[in-house]
Order: C-alpha cells, then sequence, then structure tokens
C-alpha cells in the first residue's frame, strides 16, 4: 500500500482501524491479490465473513440476477428470496422465527430488546468473561473486556457476567431473578476459548429450573464455521436466541436474530425494525452460502479439513514447545496460543504472503474460508513453520 494512500485514509477517516498496508486489487477463491499482483494466502477470510472464498461464481450470478430486478424495497413488502434465504436458515438451525438484520452487532441489540420485553427492565442479563458482543451500547453492555468498555461508561444496567467456564459461579448467581445469558460457545475475539461440556450441561439444568433464556452468540462461529451448522450443535441442545452474521452473506452484509417457538410472539408491530435488514441482494449471497454449506458438502470440508489443520498445528507444538503454548478450537475456526504476543508473528506471515490475525494479544486467530484444501493447509503450514523457526 502507497504512502499517500494511508496518508489519504488519515485525513478521510475516523481513527477507528489499524490499516494493514497491503492495497488489495481483487481475490479469487482462497486468495487475495495486492496491486502489484503478489498473492496472499487467505487465513482470515475477512473475519470469518468470506465463507465461499472470493469471486464465488455462484454468488457472483446470484447477486447479479437479484440485483438486475431490485437492489432494495421497503420491509413493508416481502419478497420471494427473503422467503427462500429465512426458510433455509430456520430449517438449518432448528429455530421457529426469525428478524433479519445488517450485522451482528445489531440482532444483538434486538435480542436484548426481546429479552426485556419478555421480562421486563428489573431482572438480570448474564454474559461471560473474555466475551465480545459488539461495540454498540447494548452489546458492549455484553463485551466483558475492559478495553473496548473503558471510556463509554455508563453501560446498561442489570447486566452482569459470569467467569468462562466456571460452573460454581455461574451456580451462584443465576437464579430466579436472571432473564438470559449470552453465550459463545466458543470465544473468538477472546482467543478461541471454548466452553467445556460440564460448563453446558450445568447451564441447560439451570434453565429448566429458573426459566432463563440461552442466547447463543454464534455471529462468528457459526453457518458451519466449527464443523456444525451451529456451535451450539457440539452440545446437543437448541437455544432460544441464536445471533448469527458474517459468514452468512458470503462476504454481504446481512445477519439474523432466530428464536423458539415461545418467543415468536414477544414483538408486536412497530417494536422493531431496519431499514436495510434482509436486504433482497444480500438474502440472494445468503441463499447460496447456505446451499452450499449445508446442502453441498461443504460442512463435510470444514470438518476434515479443520482436523486434518489442528493435527498439524498440534505437531508443530511438539516441535516448538518454547513457541507455542496450547492449540484449540474446533473446524475452521482454531487458536494458536503463544507464550508472547504475535503481532510480530503477523507481519513475517504475511511477508511470506500468508493473512493471519492476533487476537487478545498472544493467540493467532484462523479462520480460513471454509473451501480450503488440505493443499492450502499444508501450504500454510509449511510457512508457518519457517516463520516460528526462526523466532529467537
Amino acid at each position: 500500500m502507497t504512502h499517500e494512500i494511508l496518508e489519504k485514509e488519515k485525513e478521510l477517516f475516523l481513527h477507528t482501524y489499524k490499516r494493514i498496508p497491503i492495497d488489495i486489487d481483487h481475490g479469487e477463491g482462497v486468495f487475495l491479490f495486492d496491486k502489484n499482483g503478489k498473492k496472499y494466502l487467505d487465513f482470515f477470510s475477512g473475519l470469518a465473513v468470506n465463507a465461499l472464498g472470493y469471486a464465488h461464481p455462484k454468488i457472483v450470478s446470484a447477486v447479479s440476477e437479484q440485483i438486475a430486478k431490485f437492489a432494495h424495497l421497503s420491509n413493508y413488502y416481502i419478497t420471494q428470496i427473503q422467503i427462500d434465504f429465512t426458510g433455509k436458515l430456520l430449517n438449518y438451525s432448528g429455530m421457529s422465527k426469525a428478524f433479519l438484520t445488517n450485522s451482528g452487532a445489531e440482532a444483538v441489540e434486538g435480542a436484548i430488546k426481546i429479552i426485556r420485553k419478555a421480562f421486563g427492565p428489573d431482572k438480570k442479563i448474564f454474559s461471560l468473561t473474555s466475551s465480545f458482543h459488539g461495540r454498540t451500547y447494548g452489546a458492549l453492555s455484553l463485551t466483558a473486556r475492559e478495553k473496548y468498555r473503558k471510556g463509554f461508561e455508563p453501560l446498561l444496567k442489570n447486566i452482569e457476567q459470569i467467569n468462562f467456564n466456571d460452573v460454581k459461579d455461574m451456580d451462584a448467581k443465576l437464579d430466579n431473578d436472571t432473564a438470559a445469558i449470552f453465550v459463545e460457545f466458543i470465544q473468538g475475539e477472546g482467543g478461541i476459548n471454548v466452553l467445556n461440556d460440564e460448563f453446558v450441561q450445568k447451564l441447560i439444568s439451570l434453565r429448566g429450573k429458573y426459566h432463563f433464556l440461552i442466547a447463543a452468540d454464534e455471529i462468528q462461529t457459526g453457518i458451519g464455521r466449527t464443523g456444525k451448522p451451529f456451535a451450539y450443535n457440539h452440545y446437543n441442545f437448541i437455544p432460544d436466541i441464536v445471533l448469527t452474521a458474517k459468514a452468512m452473506g458470503g462476504g454481504l452484509p446481512i445477519g439474523a436474530i432466530l428464536t423458539s417457538k415461545k418467543l415468536g410472539d414477544v414483538f408486536s408491530y412497530g417494536n422493531h425494525g431496519t431499514t436495510f435488514g434482509g436486504n433482497p441482494v444480500c438474502c440472494a449471497a445468503g441463499k447460496v452460502v447456505l446451499e452450499e454449506v449445508f446442502e453441498n458438502s461443504l460442512l463435510k470440508n470444514v470438518d476434515t479439513v479443520g482436523k486434518y489443520l489442528l493435527e498439524n498445528l498440534i505437531k508443530l507444538k511438539a516441535e516448538f514447545p518454547k513457541i507455542i503454548k496450547e492449540v484449540r478450537g474446533k473446524g475452521l475456526m482454531i487458536g494458536v496460543e503463544l507464550f508472547f504476543e504475535c503481532t510480530e508473528i503477523v507481519g513475517l506471515m504475511r511477508e511470506r504472503g500468508v493473512l493471519i490475525n492476533c487476537t487478545n494479544q498472544n493467540v493467532i486467530r484462523l479462520l480460513p474460508p471454509l473451501i480450503i484444501t488440505k493443499e492450502n493447509v499444508d501450504n500454510f503450514i509449511v510457512e508457518f513453520k519457517s516463520t516460528l523457526s526462526g523466532i529467537k
């Protein structure tokens, strides 16, 4: 990326993003290409968004066909593409009703409104420590990380946190005054932290006792990312609310609040709305994603290639025990925790033509497109091993 472009970015934009110094020209499959023709293997996929990689022909065709009809209609109208897309989404999630949004954060905000409408303002809502649910005010109130909250207080009241994977803490806090708990079954921004079976089974038991709601934040983990349709499928139960976005639109902005049957009538006309949520072009792209993931064997690919990637990373851990502390995750959502901050390694891998992400200071987060192959994994492992070999 040229110096002039970076300077222009500082002039035009609020300073919220530390830009990666690459001037991207285009993408093909699992690769990105810069203006100079350099090729990058993308193991981050736009933060788990580009599930089918770049320029997927079926998405290009579906979007082109829909935008030629109309790019937008008010939600006072219903369109066939919204019906087709939402029907598939509910089918594969096991939920009953949907509200389509523009993003994951917007889905979280809507879910808080559903909970407050159903239970009133005084009952408590919980989230887990190290969680990340978004940057808007309701989502930020749930996000239990000081770096995001500092300077934006006061946040919403009656929202508290439970220690991650701490059964005793959960048992002490959840009671008849609880309205809901928001759960990431695998925390993404928090460092690819996986909830254990004991915690989840106790949570399900407490729900049966106190009748609160479980809201599954599947914004990053949903649509096949973990090798199952949604991360909660690893625990064999159905939440009361499911929030999903990111991968669902294959690169276009769309999210959803999905509810169980018992919450289907909480909202009434005028209680909630959105101008762009459920945009028909986004739904056209989303329908392709759902078909590819759930109907054309892509979910099986995630499971197979994800296990292959995990196995190879575990071998690297044994080879570099003073660098790699732990490897964890499911499917194609994997974290490599290091004994030191990982920003430098991200830069070194970028020089080698591989794009990865560092989260929670010392966790390398791998979120490749769901279409990657074992050959792509082999290429990644070669470059990653070479990079680690050069670390002193």
